[in-house]
C-alpha cells in the first residue's frame, strides 16, 4: 500500500524539495499553503512526473479556522497521513519592536502554533497504529540569539526532542531539521539579498532534504545539514550567549 505525507508550505524552497523527494519515493501527498492557484500548479506537475495522488488543501496557518481544516486532515483515520512535514514558515526582517505586535504574533503561530496543533493532531493516529513519521522544519538560528524568530525555532527544537524520545516507543519517529541560509525564496521575501552571507554558507535545498530524509529513516531527532552549521550548533552549545551575538550574521533558514 502507497503512504501518503503531508507537507505545509510546499510551492517553493525546501518544502517544494520535500514534496518532490517523497512522491519520487512513490508517497501519495497533502499539499498545504495558501495559494490555491500554486497548489494545484504544484500538484499537476507532481501528478504527472511521479504518478502519485496529490490532494491540495488551500489553508492560512495564521487562521485558526483554516488551521483546524488541517488537524482535521491529519486526525482522518480513514484517510491516515504517515508522514507529516511542518516546514511553513517566514521570518521578519526587522527588530522586534520595529515590527507590529500583530506581525510578530502571525509569526509566532505559523512557527509554533501551527507546529504543536498539527502534530498533536497526526500523533493520535500514529501512535494508535504504532507508525508515522514527523519531520518539523527548525533552523540553525534556534541555537544562537537573534529575537523572537530565534526564540520561536528554539521551541521547536525542545518540542521535537522531547516528542522524539516520548513517542519513540509508540513507532513514531521525530526529526528536527535545522538548516541554515539555504538558496529558496525565504530571504527573497524578507529582502535579504545573497551577499548577506558568505557564498560558502549557502546550503542547497535539495541536497539538504535528501540529508534529513535520510536522517529521518536512521531515526536521528536532530538533522544538521552542512559541516559549517555543525561547527556552529556545536560552538552555540558550549559559547557563552554574550559570545554568539557574534554570529548575528548568521544562521537563518
Amino acid at each position: 500500500m502507497s503512504k501518503t505525507a503531508l507537507v505545509t508550505g510546499p510551492t517553493a524552497g525546501i518544502g517544494r524539495s520535500f514534496a518532490h523527494q517523497l512522491a519520487a519515493q512513490g508517497y501519495d501527498l497533502v499539499l498545504v499553503a495558501r495559494d490555491r492557484a500554486r497548489l494545484e500548479a504544484e500538484a499537476a506537475e507532481l501528478t504527472a512526473s511521479y504518478a502519485v495522488a496529490v490532494e491540495v488543501l488551500p489553508a492560512d496557518l495564521v487562521d485558526r479556522e483554516e488551521l483546524a481544516a488541517v488537524e482535521a486532515r491529519l486526525a482522518d483515520r480513514d484517510r491516515p497521513v504517515d508522514l507529516l512535514v511542518n516546514n511553513a514558515g517566514f521570518g521578519l526582517k526587522r527588530r522586534f519592536l520595529d515590527n507590529s505586535v500583530d506581525a510578530e504574533q502571525a509569526m509566532l503561530e505559523v512557527l509554533v502554533t501551527a507546529v504543536m496543533r498539527l502534530s498533536h493532531a497526526a500523533l493520535g493516529p500514529m501512535t494508535e497504529r504504532g507508525s508515522g513519521g514527523i519531520i518539523n522544519v527548525s533552523s540553525v538560528a534556534s541555537f544562537l540569539p537573534r529575537g523572537s524568530y530565534s526564540a520561536a525555532k528554539a521551541w521547536v527544537n525542545s518540542f521535537s526532542e522531547w516528542a522524539a524520545y516520548e513517542y519513540r516507543d509508540q513507532g513514531v519517529t521525530i526529526t528536527c531539521l535545522c538548516p541554515g541560509f539555504t538558496k529558496t525564496e525565504f530571504h527573497e521575501r524578507m529582502d535579504v539579498s545573497r551577499g548577506s552571507a558568505p557564498e560558502f554558507m549557502w546550503l542547497d535545498a535539495d541536497e539538504l532534504v535528501a540529508d534529513a530524509l535520510a536522517d529521518h529513516a536512521k531515526g536521528k531527532v536532530f538533522s544538521i545539514p552542512g559541516a559549517q552549521y555543525k561547527v556552529i550548533t556545536r560552538a552555540a552549545r558550549m559559547v557563552p550567549t554574550p559570545l554568539l551575538k557574534r554570529f548575528q550574521g548568521l544562521g537563518r533558514k
